[in-house]
């Protein structure tokens, strides 16, 4: 599989290197996690993001899934779809935020990206995920405090906000991980 998750430096929070507890035997109570998808169809950057009932935010993991680029786009989807829903098995999130496609001048670029959203949008459909849509202004907005941010200043503030030792890697993971901040900060639902 194409999936290549990639340490982000720490567990965050208060003791780094320390993860926070959240699957095994149960969940902890007051624990809600929001994955982060970032889509593209040659790399998809992903982020697990916990929040607690005080307020805390935690990275649980982050990474990309990249398809072979000789592949066919049926196949990369496939590889998408599977890589996004063993994501969803393994942390068994609340949520999942998902950027929307950037209104580019290249259609076709923005309709073979509309291919990997669909990927990701069904993987978390099929297991009855609230899914949240944001454009990459409104995540830089929320994240950084403004909607025109450079992919270094998401990184940088994906670290200050997380207190990571040093911004998640590659830059596709960092907006993972940015797409399920985003939702964390804005969700205003209750806890579980």
């Amino acid at each position: 599989m194409g999936r290549v998750p990639e340490p982000p430096g720490g567990g965050g929070g208060d003791e780094p290197g320390k993860p926070l507890e959240v699957w095994g035997e149960g969940r902890v109570p007051g624990v809600r996690i929001v994955l982060g998808v970032d889509p593209g169809t040659a790399v998809t950057g992903y982020g697990v993001v916990a929040r607690t009932e005080d307020g805390s935010l935690r990275l649980l993991e982050c990474g990309v899934i990249r398809t072979p680029a000789g592949e066919p786009l049926p196949s990369r989807i496939k590889e998408i779809f599977t890589g996004v829903g063993e994501i969803i098995q393994r942390f068994t999130p609340d949520a999942i935020s998902v950027e929307d496609v950037f209104q580019g001048k290249n259609v076709r670029s923005a309709l073979t990206l509309g291919h990997a959203r669909g990927a990701i949008l069904l993987a978390a459909a099929l297991r009855d995920l609230l899914i949240a849509e944001y454009s990459p202004r409104e995540i830089k907005k929320v994240v950084v405090g403004t909607g025109s941010a450079t992919k270094e200043q998401v990184g940088y503030m994906v670290q200050r906000h997380l207190r990571l030792r040093n911004p998640p890697s590659p830059a596709d993971a960092a907006d993972g991980v940015a797409a399920a901040l985003c939702h964390c900060l804005l969700s205003s639902s209750p806890l579980p």
